[in-house]
């Protein structure tokens, strides 16, 4: 039988499946892996076909999706062994030397080889993180595990505090730059968390003689200290953003930068890149400028802060922030009505003591100012892209830029969503092109229902992933034509990337062909460092959370079923979002089991049925901090 190539991923049990592409994915039975890891590109020979189902054996790892590992140091049988944190990787390494190293050390290994599947793999030791379930050598591991830079190389640092030395006079060269418009004049406010540091956005506003005003869309213009080629870029680019742990920012540039000079913090003169629009009251655009600029932001809100003067109708510059947030309530309500998608997520914000330990977790509120700046940078980003594409059509040459894409949803996936939908109660019409205004009309029914986030997850799950590209598809989810991300250099490199292109193409410069290879390829780097984040923000939430729960063992919680499987369902705990399993072996009144289509779990007996997006009532019984896992118990 033919040899076929993939993915393959290796469930805990030893059992493994190779991933295809076309959805037809090749069952590999547990003993028949070979020397694969969960994440490698291997070769497997078709060993069964059947109707509805394919199996393998791997024959051979073609590339190894990693080579070094996050875990700890446990006792074996000959001696110590090292366990790798992730979960799918199904077994132990056998340790090199070992000396120096105690039971409970995390550690960061060295695959040296494996060859025989009845052997343990070889590492060796690269570093020893620190003692297993403190606190910092837990964010250390996810920082490591996830391929996240975490100090600055010394050449980095020594560029930075260069840059920082000159600061007056590259700002006074700046200053004589006829091309660079002097924007100081204008009330100009900063809207951030209270806990921000780098300011990357801020928003000018005045009143013009015929009714209608100016707003400006002003970024830190990184641009100007951060050129191409120079130790900072390339570690920007290597780096792709900032990462947001519980506990910690991990920013993509140097403090003398992120938190100081490209910052446009309040009451002082800063260099910006701006996108400044003539609008009327009702949101509409008249006219447009990009360019260059000098600011001065005459004052920091929080977005608490922001929306208590809102609400209250005083404070500093209550007039300028209502209009403000009229528009912004105007170009939200017309981006809806033109098809963008109300995605609701729900994030959850901790409260640490000194030690790192979590105090309190709860949903973060949003405010209509979070909606506000949401809106003006959205503005500035699509007309950015727009205005590419209008270069492009005006000169008929097509202007290489870098776009934010979101492709239309996967049709496979989205009939697996109808019969999910259906299974809550709710149904899902959809053409065979879906379009955003039916996946809002199912937004509505759900809405404000416990099942609101399971449809949410779902409905992102059968969507295409976000990227950067150098091709322009539009984005689905905004209903664009043409979007980018212009709004966040500090933190982003996609947008460092767009200030440089858009400031060539505005200034009639044409960027060389040879640098197109160049741009697509960090534009697939982007994408690929952007899951690498998220993933390790979603796992220092993951971590904490279960650090939290650890506290109120014994404890009832209510929450919601929001998943089924083999062995149990899930519960999410309405409060801090925590998840949790309830097992079928702690379910005594009857013998249970799944019923995929119905996607329920059901008693033979009695007929009780547990469905994805009950509300239930559950106890804590056990925390698992190794397999960041809780068990709950049916109250």
């Amino acid at each position: 039988m033919d040899n076929i190539q993939g993915k393959i991923s290796i469930h805990q049990k030893g059992f493994a499946f190779l991933i295809q592409e076309d959805g037809n994915d090749v069952y590999i039975p547990s003993g028949s892996t070979g020397v694969a890891l969960s994440g490698d590109v291997v070769e497997v020979k078709i060993t069964k076909t059947g109707k509805d189902k394919r199996e393998g054996v791997v024959t051979n790892v073609v590339e190894r999706k990693k080579t070094e590992f996050v875990g700890t140091v446990e006792k074996g049988d000959s001696g110590l062994v090292f366990r790798p944190d992730e979960t799918k990787i199904h077994i132990t390494f056998q340790i090199k030397d070992s000396s120096g190293l105690n039971i409970g050390d995390k550690i960061l290994v060295k695959l040296e080889k494996w060859t025989k599947p009845e052997l343990s793999p070889l590492c060796s030791v690269i570093r020893i993180i620190g003692k297993k379930g403190e606190h910092e050598t837990e964010m250390q591991s996810i920082i490591i595990k996830n391929g996240i830079l975490y100090d600055f190389p010394s050449e980095v640092e020594k560029e930075a505090k260069e840059i920082k030395s000159k600061e007056k006079e590259i700002f006074a060269d700046a200053e004589k730059d006829s091309s660079r418009r002097d924007m100081r004049g204008a009330l100009t406010l900063t809207i951030d968390p209270k806990s921000a540091k780098d300011f990357d956005d801020a928003i000018s506003m005045k009143e013009n003689t015929d009714g209608t005003y100016e707003i400006g869309i002003h970024i830190a213009d990184v641009s100007h200290y951060v050129t191409p080629g120079s130790a900072l870029d390339i570690e920007a680019r290597t780096r792709g953003f900032s990462t947001y742990l519980v506990d910690r920012t991990i920013p993509m540039l140097p403090e003398e930068l992120s938190n100081d000079l490209c910052s446009l913090n309040p009451n002082i003169d800063r260099l910006a890149f701006s996108a400044v629009f003539q609008m009327t009251e009702n949101g509409a655009v008249k006219d447009e400028w990009f360019g260059k600029t000098i600011i001065h932001s005459n004052r920091r809100f929080s977005y608490e802060d922001a929306q208590i003067n809102i609400s209250s109708g005083s404070g500093d510059h209550n007039k300028e922030l209502v209009i403000l947030n009229e528009i912004a309530k105007k170009l939200r309500k017309q981006r809806f009505e033109e098809g963008a998608i109300d995605f609701s997520d729900d994030e959850v914000q901790f409260e640490l003591d000194e030690s790192g330990k979590p105090i309190s977790i709860k949903k973060k509120e949003r405010l209509d100012t979070h909606k506000l700046v949401e809106e003006f940078m959205l503005l500035a980003n699509k007309h950015v892209a727009k205005k590419i594409y209008d270069l492009s059509e005006e000169t008929d040459i097509e202007h290489l830029f870098v776009y934010r894409v979101h492709d239309l949803p996967d049709k496979k996936r989205l009939k697996e969503l109808a019969v999910f939908v259906r299974a809550l109660g709710h149904t899902f019409k959809h053409s065979e092109e879906v379009t955003p205004k039916e996946i809002n009309a199912l937004l509505e029914q759900v809405k404000n229902k416990h099942e609101e986030g399971l449809v949410n997850t779902a409905l992102i799950r059968s969507m295409s992933k976000a990227v950067y590209s150098t091709t322009n598809k539009g984005h689905f989810g905004l209903a664009f034509e043409y979007y980018s991300h212009f709004t966040s250099p500090i933190r982003r490199y996609p947008d460092l990337m767009v200030h440089r292109l858009l400031y060539a193409h505005l200034n009639g410069k044409q960027i060389p062909k040879n640098e197109l290879a160049t741009y697509e390829q960090a534009t697939h780097e982007s994408s690929d460092k952007e899951k690498m984040v998220m993933d390790a923000e979603r796992e220092s939430i993951r971590y904490k959370q279960v650090e939290f729960m650890q506290n109120h063992i014994g404890e009832v919680f209510d929450g919601f079923i929001s998943g089924v499987g083999e062995y149990g369902f899930y519960v999410e705990e309405n409060k801090t979002k925590a998840q949790g399993m309830v097992s079928l072996r702690s379910l005594s009144d009857d013998y249970y089991s799944l019923n995929e289509k119905k996607y329920s779990i059901i008693g033979e007996k009695k007929g009780r049925k547990f469905t994805i997006g009950d509300p239930v009532r559950v106890k804590l019984v056990g925390a698992n901090m190794d397999r960041r896992q809780l068990d709950f118990e049916i109250v």
